[in-house]
């Protein structure tokens, strides 16, 4: 439904609230509850880096590291930060470190310090170089800067950016990205910018958090959500999508259900059965023949006939009584029971693809009716009337369009819930045929619900006195009321009765929303001015081009500015309430 979707897209938000509000002013059981702030969140190019950061300043904090060492550990568990803690809680930080490639050495062997004086043999190389001209990483182990140079232009070019380990043998820990910058840049200044560019689209390519948006051409835009993978999400570009699997919104279809479905309507599947089912293979070209006549002799345009019947080669000569060099009438069991399962098995297809279809083909004609709509309202309102909110009229349409796309995907999902294609043996054929009687009575309920406000939706009420346009708004109002539950219901079917009972746990679908598909929300600018204003008070890598790096800070001692940035945390948390970091600064203050 990806070429009509825009239509539905516009009209969802563009007025949403104040089709809403007539809602709320009704006596019913139709209230939208306004959610507590949208859980996803749009990734732009510019707050890209914003977003890393955030999650860099949380691992950081929490285990006072410095910024690379961090991203080695968000890189190795896909910048899951919570799975990262988890670790770190029950295995202790030896080993979140060590399974990571994380080298903290809390004292170097400065015994024999590198100064320009000094030299040393660089092991790669075997070559004399001064102390000025060497590199030594976190793990210890030191190379001259022109071996370390070439070994991180190979590991960018080969794709290893994220991950650039050290080159002695047997060596797990990570090179310091900083001195990978410094090294590179020297030598290939285009290099070291991509290396920088692997590093920040990271945080998207290794997050399963975060996924760019599927358009075609891409808007540029990443979306990130906060809870479950499977759910769907609309674009500020206006694409809706679902964020599992990335392709158009499919609820109740699970993910795998609907990628079946689509590469059945789009394959040639279909039209094989079809093939089956109406033609025979010529005995001797093998290519199928459609029979056009009442005889049963045909004949190929290679030139051979054939028995219809069998299938069998034939002369070309008949009578009333036999065919020329032939005789059939065997019963043979195994192709009858071929054909009669290819005919059931596309008979089937059809029945669901029909219904599927058509109401495809319904959102699509009434996404054209907001126009007219919209011009029977402003002739309604501009007559004399005693009527003047026609908010109903929105939240009607609203509300078709929601509870026929929910429709509309019913099929698909009916087609292999009920069929041997997924769920063979995980029923009996008496415990499939309950839950089809089940399913297909809310179904029956949803769609005739949905028929009937469809009907009172294109009614000409600009022309009916205010007596009839009352009581069809009544109508509207109840019927968008029952569409709502059923559809509720229908998802609450599918999700205790149908799938939640089997041991196949691979079939979840995107949760029911009354309001619709949640509209991501761009990251402001202000939280990206708070996350570079908590940067001032985070351990900085500190030079590391050449000799040995710094050290990290001990945790127990800090400067003035972490003093700063330490009371301004405390004193949010001394607001009351839970300080949950997962939340963007000017969230948290909000709250």
């Amino acid at each position: 439904m990806e070429d009509y979707g825009g239509s539905e897209d516009e009209y969802y938000y563009s007025d949403d609230r104040e089709s809403l509000d007539g809602f709320e002013n009704e006596e019913s059981d139709f209230h939208l509850v306004p959610p507590r702030g949208p859980s996803t969140k749009i990734i732009t190019k510019e707050s890209l880096l914003a977003a890393q950061k955030e999650d860099l300043r949380r691992v950081m904090e929490l285990l006072s590291l410095r910024e690379h060492h961090a991203r080695t550990l968000l890189i190795h568990y896909r910048w899951d930060v919570e799975r990262l803690l988890a670790v770190f809680v029950e295995k202790g930080k030896s080993y979140l470190f060590t399974e990571a490639g994380v080298t903290v050495v809390e004292q170097l062997d400065i015994d024999s310090p590198l100064t320009s004086s000094s030299t040393i043999t660089c092991d790669i190389c075997i070559e004399d170089v001064s102390g000025n001209k060497v590199t030594r990483m976190d793990c210890g182990h030191c190379f001259c800067n022109d071996c370390w140079t070439e070994h991180f232009i190979v590991k960018i070019n080969e794709g290893q950016s994220r991950r650039i380990r050290c080159m002695a043998h047997k060596c797990n820990a990570i090179c310091d990205e900083a001195v990978v910058r410094n090294l590179v840049s020297k030598k290939h200044p285009d290099l070291a910018e991509k290396f920088d560019r692997f590093l920040l689209e990271s945080y998207i390519e290794d997050n399963k958090m975060v996924k760019w948006c599927p358009s075609t051409p891409h808007c540029g835009n990443a979306i990130r959500i906060e809870e479950d993978e499977c759910c769907e999400i609309e674009c500020s570009c206006g694409l809706q999508f679902c964020f599992s699997c990335l392709s158009e919104v499919h609820s109740p279809c699970s993910c795998l259900m609907w990628e079946l479905w689509s590469k059945k309507c789009q394959d040639e599947s279909e039209t094989v059965n079809w093939i089956t089912v109406h033609t025979k293979p010529c005995p001797k070209c093998h290519k199928p023949v459609e029979k056009n006549g009442g005889c049963n002799l045909v004949s190929c345009i290679c030139g051979q006939s054939f028995c219809w019947l069998c299938g069998g080669a034939t002369g070309r000569d008949h009578t009333w009584s036999r065919i020329s060099g032939h005789s059939c009438g065997r019963y043979k069991e195994d192709g009858e029971n071929n054909l009669e399962r290819a005919k059931r098995d596309l008979y089937r297809y059809m029945h669901y693809h029909i219904r599927y279809k058509a109401h495809t083909d319904s959102f699509k004609l009434e996404s054209k009716l907001k126009e007219t709509i919209l011009e029977k309202v402003s002739i309604s309102e501009e007559r004399e009337s005693r009527i003047r909110d026609f908010s109903w009229v929105n939240n009607g349409l609203y509300r078709l369009f929601r509870s026929r796309r929910v429709l509309s995907y019913s099929y698909p999902f009916a087609f292999y819930m009920f069929g041997d294609e997924l769920f063979k043996d995980e029923m009996t054929i008496e415990e499939r045929e309950l839950k089809q009687n089940l399913f297909e009575d809310q179904q029956q309920q949803l769609e005739s619900n949905v028929e009937k406000l469809s009907k009172f939706l294109e009614e000409p009420f600009d022309q009916y006195t205010d007596e009839k346009v009352m009581e069809i708004r009544m109508q509207v109002i109840n019927l968008s009321t029952i569409t709502d539950n059923l559809c509720k219901k229908m998802y609450e079917c599918i999700e205790s009765d149908l799938l939640g009972s089997l041991q196949l746990g691979t079939h979840n679908i995107a949760p029911y929303k009354s309001k619709g598909i949640e509209k991501a929300s761009e990251l402001s600018s202000c939280w990206s001015n708070k996350v570079d204003a908590a940067d001032k008070c985070l351990p900085s890598d500190g030079n590391t081009s050449g000799g040995t790096s710094q050290h990290d800070r001990p945790s127990g001692s800090r400067s003035s500015a972490d003093s700063e940035c330490s009371s301004w945390k405390r004193a949010r948390k001394e607001g009351g309430g839970f300080l949950d970091l997962n939340l963007p600064a000017e969230v948290m203050d909000r709250n």
